[in-house]
């Protein structure tokens, strides 16, 4: 389990343990460009964007701490 500090996600790296599932492509990079909070400071939305193409695919910031799905940094 990746532990996640959501005040650190914007910016952060991550690489897809099997991309195909995640983008429907062989995209393997991302990176989170947008992340929303709510007044208390908790996560509302977090969008992550492909390296290479550049698609951007909203996510459940959550989802990112799945260690078969997302390893933090790029691997």
């Amino acid at each position: 389990m990746n532990n996640i500090n959501p005040k650190k996600l914007p910016n952060s790296k991550w690489t897809a343990v099997n991309p195909a599932s995640i983008s429907g492509a062989k995209e393997k990079h991302f990176i989170i460009t947008d992340v929303e909070f709510d007044e208390e400071g908790g996560v509302i939305a977090c969008e992550i964007e492909a390296v290479l193409s550049r698609r951007k695919i909203s996510i459940e910031w959550r989802e990112l701490m799945d260690t078969s799905c997302w390893l933090f940094g790029w691997k």
